[in-house]
């Protein structure tokens, strides 16, 4: 789409007034500050790029305020996600992720990384089109207005030599190869891109990693995996295979620039080292890991060793990618009583430019000549955001996902004045499909 947008402050990198967004054919044109705006759209606060959340569990937000009290482990938790996997049809996962992903472009997320493994009818039957609950996923994002990267997961275990129970056997392709065959046949679009993930080594027997690894590189994909959430899970991969998690995907062909790792909380050095040096992206998802007492996962000593840094909403405990951000530096902070870890700069990169990059939109999240048109105004005059502006700071350590008035996806407005344009009531759509 093409179009004119003025910005009264804009993050290009560095904070700049009175910017002019010109957009031709979904892209961005040219950027000139210090312009009047004309007939131009006003966006009336600070303008940065759209938010890429780069690891999604939509059905997860079934569990928002349900899940978050009493006591257990992540594998209580996981005992209650499951009674809601168990529960979703192709048509009722229409409706909640269409919901959900209207949530996140409230929250000025304009393209997210949907980590699929709920793939068959129970009991592992395939429905009529094989992919008809990742096509669901495709068919939400687009009637939300946002961008998707579909990482199908293969996932074929219980846990290391365990065949899948119940609830698992709707994940469960059988082996790798038909893991394979299926996801050739998702459709990608103007809108959406295809990617694989590894489950977990837990999930994906040792053998059957490597054809993951290589549908991604034969297609240029992207590919992700879980990794380390859990003590527990590094215990049973020395103990089945005598290596760390991190090292099994390294020697089956997992790792490199375009896989990205997702959580890596439990890592030893030698793991830490492997994922740097191979320039494999860190996921972290701080509101989900401190939900389930995860842990704080090292996220300063992996970008040190290499490792670009994104960030994901995961479980849906919080839709916000600004919280996010600041969570990872204030984790840190606990972790080591010393502040000043990353900049806003740096972590509104976490949350813009690199997490595009982990979902293969190099082409996005970038305020620049050439990129994609998606762009993100937050409200510089709100209970949180009033006061002089201090440019990303003022974003990531001030605002959040209530304070984004406008989002623009592709040079289209998606959300105007705080009001999806597509769904205009997310609330009831909400409501509507959780009940």
């Amino acid at each position: 789409m093409n179009g004119r947008f003025w910005a009264r402050h804009a993050w290009t990198g560095a904070l700049e007034s009175a910017v002019l967004i010109e957009v031709s054919a979904g892209r961005i044109s040219s950027l000139s500050a210090g312009s009047v705006p004309g007939d131009a759209v006003v966006l009336d606060g600070l303008v940065i790029p759209g938010l890429a959340n780069a690891h999604s569990h939509a059905f997860h937000r079934a569990l928002r305020g349900a899940a978050q009290v009493g006591s257990g482990t992540f594998w209580t938790w996981r005992d209650t996600m499951y009674r809601v996997a168990a529960a979703l049809t192709p048509d009722a996962y229409l409706s909640l992720a269409r919901a959900v992903y209207a949530e996140m472009a409230l929250a000025g997320i304009t393209c997210v990384g949907e980590f699929h493994y709920l793939h068959h009818a129970p009991g592992g039957v395939a429905y009529d089109d094989p992919n008809a609950m990742g096509e669901a996923l495709i068919e939400a994002a687009a009637q939300a207005g946002i961008r998707i990267t579909l990482l199908d997961a293969c996932y074929l275990s219980s846990g290391f030599g365990a065949a899948p129970d119940e609830t698992q056997l709707r994940f469960s392709d059988g082996s790798a190869d038909a893991w394979a065959e299926r996801v050739s046949g998702l459709k990608q679009g103007g809108h959406a891109r295809v990617g694989a993930a590894v489950h977990s080594v837990r999930a994906v027997p040792a053998d059957q990693i490597g054809t993951v690894a290589a549908w991604a590189a034969e297609r240029d994909a992207p590919i992700h995996a879980h990794l380390s959430e859990q003590p527990a899970e590094n215990e049973a991969c020395l103990a089945a295979h005598g290596v760390t998690p991190t090292r099994l995907l390294t020697d089956h062909g997992v790792l490199g620039p375009r896989a990205t790792a997702v959580h890596a909380t439990h890592l030893t050095t030698d793991d830490i080292a492997l994922l740097g040096s191979s320039g494999t992206t860190v996921c972290m998802c701080p509101t989900t890991e401190r939900d389930l007492a995860d842990g704080i996962g090292p996220a300063r000593d992996v970008q040190a060793a290499g490792s670009p840094l994104t960030l994901g909403s995961d479980s849906q405990a919080v839709i916000d990618l600004f919280e996010e951000a600041r969570a990872m530096e204030l984790n840190e902070r606990l972790g080591t009583r010393r502040r000043g870890h990353w900049t806003a700069d740096a972590l509104l990169r976490a949350a813009t430019a690199d997490g595009h990059a982990s979902l293969g939109w190099p082409e996005a999240g970038r305020l620049e000549a050439g990129a994609l048109a998606d762009f993100v105004t937050v409200s510089l005059d709100s209970v949180r955001t009033a006061g002089p502006l201090h440019g990303a700071e003022t974003a990531v350590f001030a605002a959040t996902a209530a304070d984004v008035t406008d989002v623009v996806v592709g040079g289209r407005v998606i959300v105007q004045h705080g009001t999806h344009q597509l769904v205009p009531d997310v609330a009831g759509a909400l409501n509507q499909a959780l009940a």
